[in-house]
């Protein structure tokens, strides 16, 4: 049996398998939706956004990400130019292994499966959180976070079994929610001139405001916002058309993520006064309700009702964050497994063409990694929320800095595009890009996971960690295979 072909024996009665993910299943819409959600807009703005403003460089925020956006749209250049050759749900592992090798490749799979299991995890904690509380107010039902938690896993099993399609419309119907309210938001401030002191245009892009304060924590926060764009290759065979269609989606959602962030926060500023923005941030920050400083003028807009539709899209953001996640991690133990270099039942799929056996997997990981902070009584959001989402970010930066750089040498080696922008000038920028990212990160890291410098630093030598496993796993199946 070669590694496109699976078993024919079904994990549902009667359900058939194949070697390939369910063809022509979404356009450019249904694979922008799975973008955005992976993003969680209104989590990225209500969580990242406050952080940014009161410790990073206050009105300046907007700014941090362009800077951002930039850096993306340079790395995504690369990416499309190697995504129009390569057509593999495993994404990154198979591009760095067409340019580094295929040991490094699967390295990487390791590191990416990481980053993909630990945000997931995270977005599960705070989930937890957020629904136990929202549960509690509205009718005094108190049952611990990790319930809830446990009960939206097998939702989002069943979700990522019902096939790629049934996702798409799902994700759809919350993050249209989440948008709308944020855009409607920013669309009339920017509309009426803006807050107490006008738009304070000068105040949030002019390169004093951008560099002002701590410029690096800004950026930081920004990159970690649009953390899961690159999810547009992974499902590149499930794609219309995916040489078409996958570019097309990854251009347009680096555009619309960049555009969402900068012009919301900007609004966000504005309504407060740039003047003012920096320390109403760190109030609600120090009085422990970070979203406060975002739902705040919302509300102030249109009318107290926001304050309790907001919470419940923050939670309906979060979970569909967490099943684009499931559906992002399942596809690459697919792709590994039909590879062969993790169990060929890997690859099973069900009567709807979707990887059944990888999402019971991929749910099982979840479970072990949520398990152990409810078993000692952490708390979801200042630990699992804090540390997953931090380690995540740290791990994704590594693989697109591997990705760049694996874009510059397969096209160097194999010639099948010889525009110097696609293929070198783009990717190397945006590798320097990258690699300054990282150095932003690790340098804030006990700031961006909100921890100690021990935990600190125990978090970010696991990257490290993994690769080298994922290295030496990768040799040792390698010299077996030889022998």
């Amino acid at each position: 049996m070669d590694s496109q072909t699976v078993s024919r024996h079904a994990t549902e009665p009667d359900a058939p398998t194949a070697g390939t993910l369910k063809p022509n299943a979404l356009g450019v819409l249904g694979i922008l939706f799975f973008v955005l959600s992976a993003q969680a807009p209104l989590t990225g703005i209500a969580g990242a956004a406050p952080i940014a403003v009161a410790l990073g460089n206050g009105p300046g925020v907007p700014a941090a990400y362009l800077v951002a956006g930039l850096v993306i749209l340079l790395f995504s250049v690369g990416f499309v130019a190697m995504g129009r050759h390569v057509v593999d749900a495993g994404a990154f592992y198979t591009y760095i292994g067409k340019g580094l090798g295929r040991t490094t490749g699967t390295g990487s799979a390791g590191l990416a499966l990481f980053a993909y299991c630990t945000i997931q995890a995270a977005m599960y904690g705070l989930y937890g959180a957020i629904v136990s509380g929202l549960v509690a107010t509205h009718t005094g039902l108190d049952l611990p976070w990790w319930l809830w938690t446990l009960a939206t896993m097998a939702v989002v099993q069943a979700l990522g079994a019902a096939g790629v399609e049934m996702g798409a419309k799902v994700l759809a119907v919350f993050v249209l929610a989440e948008f709308s309210i944020l855009s409607v938001f920013a669309l009339v401030t920017l509309f009426k001139g803006g807050g107490p002191e006008g738009l304070g245009l000068a105040d949030s892009f002019s390169p004093s405001a951008a560099l002002d304060g701590a410029p690096g924590v800004a950026v930081m926060f920004a990159v970690a916002s649009m953390f899961g764009f690159e999810a547009t290759a992974i499902y590149g065979e499930e794609a219309r058309e995916p040489r078409k269609t996958v570019p097309r989606a990854t251009y347009l959602a680096v555009a619309v993520v960049t555009g969402f962030f900068a012009l919301v926060s900007w609004m966000l500023i504005s309504s407060y006064g740039a003047s003012k923005a920096t320390a109403a941030a760190g109030k609600a920050l120090e009085g422990g309700d970070g979203a406060g400083f975002v739902f705040t003028p919302i509300a102030a807009d249109f009318g107290g009702w926001v304050g309790d539709v907001l919470p419940v899209l923050l939670a309906t953001s979060l979970f569909a964050g967490i099943l684009t996640f499931h559906n992002s991690a399942n596809r690459y133990l697919f792709s590994l497994g039909r590879d062969r270099l993790l169990p060929l039942r890997l690859c099973r799929l069900n009567r709807r063409h979707a990887p059944w056996t990888a999402g019971c997997v991929q749910t099982a990981l979840a479970v072990l990694l949520v398990v152990p902070f409810a078993l000692t009584g952490k708390d979801p959001v200042l630990t699992l929320f804090s540390w997953f989402s931090g380690v995540a970010v740290l791990a994704m930066m590594l693989l697109y800095l591997l990705t760049s750089v694996s874009v510059v040498v397969f096209f160097r080696r194999a010639r099948l595009d010889t525009r110097p922008w696609n293929t070198l000038i783009a990717p190397a920028l945006g590798a320097l890009g990258i690699a300054g990212a990282i150095w932003l990160i690790l340098a804030n890291f006990t700031t961006l996971i909100g921890g100690e410098r021990t935990t600190a630093l125990w978090l970010t030598l696991s990257v490290p960690v993994v690769m080298a496993l994922g290295l030496l796993a990768a040799r040792v199946r390698g010299r077996a295979a030889g022998g």
